[in-house]
């Protein structure tokens, strides 16, 4: 097919026609023949060639946002089918059995496919990951289909997995009560020591992260050995990560919109999640076991997909301390010769003053952490070890997440050799294979984030016809560009106000870019300032939100 285009149906007299959904367009007429049951009002996939576009499917009606989110994967390319493959059963020979362990997964309440499940012992802890490279063999169509997929994309109540729903929800998920091949890397706490082999697992629970914060704050009983062992894990992930904060990485905090739909096609609610406890108990054994891998296979100069994160440049972190102290966040002290090293020491000690000045003021919650990311590079993928500065990790792989990531099946061959229990072998393309991955995952996160947009300006547009279009609404300013300005309101919602709506004044981004100062030197706009705000326009499509401020300042 070429060209596929998304368009909502309606009548023109007697043609059938297609406005083009997610992006303006001009109209196309859609050949009636093999057209069906598609009536005005659906939301359907085109061929978008010339003339006569032929209808290929149809999604359901154009005012259910589930058919919406299906359409938008689709039109992407995040459906294209998978490659064919056998599930052989894993052999138990030579792994190691700890059927008998007590193990439990923590994930979000939604989540499908379950990489990584843990143990936890007063010596020791294990972290035992989805044994995927044992169901994907190297070489394999449905491998190299994976490797171009190279992640799985998550839209709010749906996932384009990377792997078929056969393995990822089921074989390779660590699902409760089930035997399932993993690869266990065994930490003690007092060295540090890791040891790596394959195993077999049954997971004895599956824990949301608000459960295993509600059984820790005694909100929600528990079998004695599995509190136990979540106490465990929560003195464990505390001194880890106050270990990590201490040798230099950043402290940033992020939040992530959270939806609720209401059965009938519509966006019930949505609130902006901060990192949950649950969580935390599994991202810092998530990055002890990565650092671990990693850790073996850079010391003996092996190649794989090392996630780094190279030093930020010196003049980057200086702008960065010039932007601060401008907005009035205090600093830390600078050196007079400023290199890459103590650049990325004094990007984390900038960190740790933001998240400070923020939790104290409640002012710049969204708009200061991001100017501290801003400073940074981008997080990749590369054949070679250069660290990841962001975690102050001498050495740093994905591991963790075979199911829904490519770069972590890569590095469980690379283990899995190195151990000598595979004679699988790496892709000749490692250093093509790790920018191709890059690119996949920033063009999958741009993807996720239009989904959340296009979800809260469904969410928007109900809430401005039960309330009235004049709604004020309390912002932060979280965003300046030349040509306006995007604001934060309402707790979750995003939009832009274009500069000829703010009043009084020509206003124009200052050197910094940190405000949008008037000409004839009045108040400005800046960066963590609050604003109220109003709605003038919504496009629910494009998830784009048009707004004005309510009053003069």
């Amino acid at each position: 097919m070429s060209d596929p285009l998304v368009v909502e149906l309606a009548r023109r007299g007697k043609l059938l026609v297609g406005e083009p959904y997610f992006t303006p367009g001009v109209p196309v007429i859609v050949d009636r023949k093999g057209s069906g049951e598609a009536r005005p009002g659906d939301l359907a996939l085109v061929d978008g060639r010339r003339g006569r576009a032929r209808l290929e499917r149809v999604f359901g009606r154009a005012d259910r946002i589930e058919a919406v989110l299906e359409a938008l994967l689709v039109e992407e390319g995040e459906r294209g089918g998978f490659e064919p493959f056998d599930a052989v059963e894993p052999s138990l020979d030579g792994r190691v059995d700890l059927r008998e362990e007590l193990a439990f997964t923590i994930d979000p309440i939604t989540a499908k496919d379950f990489d990584d499940a843990l143990t936890l012992h007063e010596d020791r802890v294990l972290v035992h990951i989805a044994d995927v490279s044992w169901f994907v063999p190297a070489g394999s169509p449905l491998d190299r289909g994976a490797s171009g997929r190279a992640f799985s994309v998550y839209v709010p109540g749906l996932v384009s997995p990377m792997l078929p729903p056969e393995l990822s929800d089921d074989l390779c998920s660590l699902r409760p009560h089930v035997d399932r091949a993993c690869v266990t890397v065994e930490v003690e706490l007092a060295s540090g020591e890791a040891s790596f082999y394959r195993s077999v697992i049954r997971s004895d629970a599956r824990l949301t992260y608000d459960q295993a914060a509600a059984i820790l704050a005694g909100r929600e009983a528990a079998e004695p050995a599995l509190l136990e062992a979540l106490r465990r894990a929560e003195r464990v992930t505390s001194e880890l990560r106050e270990r990590r904060f201490a040798r230099g990485a950043l402290r940033i905090e992020s939040s992530e919109p959270v939806f609720e739909f209401d059965g009938e096609g519509g966006v019930a609610d949505s609130r902006r999640e901060s990192e949950p406890k649950g969580h935390m108990l599994v991202e810092e054994l998530m990055i002890l076991a990565n650092e671990a891998v990693a850790g073996l296979l850079a010391g003996r100069r092996r190649e794989a997909l090392y996630r780094v994160h190279e030093r930020p440049e010196p003049q980057a972190v200086e702008l960065l301390l010039a932007k601060l102290a401008d907005l009035g966040v205090p600093t830390p002290p600078a050196p007079e010769r400023l290199g890459p090293a103590d650049a990325a020491l004094l990007a984390a000690a900038a960190s740790e003053r933001v998240m400070e000045y923020t939790r104290q003021s409640g002012r710049g919650h969204d708009a200061f952490p991001a100017l501290v990311l801003q400073s940074l590079k981008q997080a990749r993928y590369d054949p070679r070890n250069l660290g990841h500065a962001g975690l102050a990790s001498a050495a740093y792989c994905h591991f963790t997440s075979p199911i829904r990531r490519y770069p972590d099946l890569v590095c469980h061959r690379a283990l899995l050799r190195e151990l000598g229990v595979s004679d699988e072998p790496l892709p000749e393309d490692l250093p093509e294979l790790a920018e191709h991955a890059s690119v996949r995952e920033r063009a999958a996160a741009q993807l996720e984030y239009r989904a959340d947009e296009i979800c809260l300006a469904w969410l928007l547009e109900q809430r401005l016809f039960e309330a009235g279009w004049e709604t004020a609404f309390e912002g932060e300013i979280t965003g300046l560009i030349p040509s306006g300005l995007f604001a934060r309101f309402g707790g979750v919602f995003e939009g832009f106000v274009p500069a000829r709506r703010l009043p009084g004044d020509y206003f124009e981004l200052n050197e910094l870019g940190t405000a949008l100062v008037g000409r004839r030197g009045g108040r400005g706009y800046r960066l963590g300032d609050a604003l109220e705000v109003q709605v003038l326009d919504i496009r629910r499509n494009e998830g784009k939100v048009e707004l004005k401020p309510t009053a003069t300042r």
